[in-house]
């Protein structure tokens, strides 16, 4: 999520329950295929990409979660 202040990427925890969030983000996949998981995940990024507002944003978003998948085990600070 962009900070409004000053256009950048914030990569730590905004959620006051993590856990709660990323159990959300199972509850929605639990059931479907895996192409309709997919379409889904494609879904859910358009819907947050326009939220964020911001192309710089969504740019340093794309290559914080790049970087991720080069290290094996790596997952985002978000």
């Amino acid at each position: 999520m962009s900070n409004p202040a000053t256009g950048t990427l914030v990569t730590e925890s905004r959620f006051p329950n993590p856990d709660a969030a990323y159990q959300a983000i199972v509850d929605a996949h639990r059931g479907l295929s895996d192409a309709e998981s997919a379409d889904l995940n494609v879904r859910l990024l358009l819907v947050l990409a326009n939220h964020i507002g911001d192309l710089d944003v969504l740019q340093e978003a794309i290559a914080v979660a790049k970087s991720a998948m080069a290290v094996p085990g790596q997952t985002p600070d978000a």
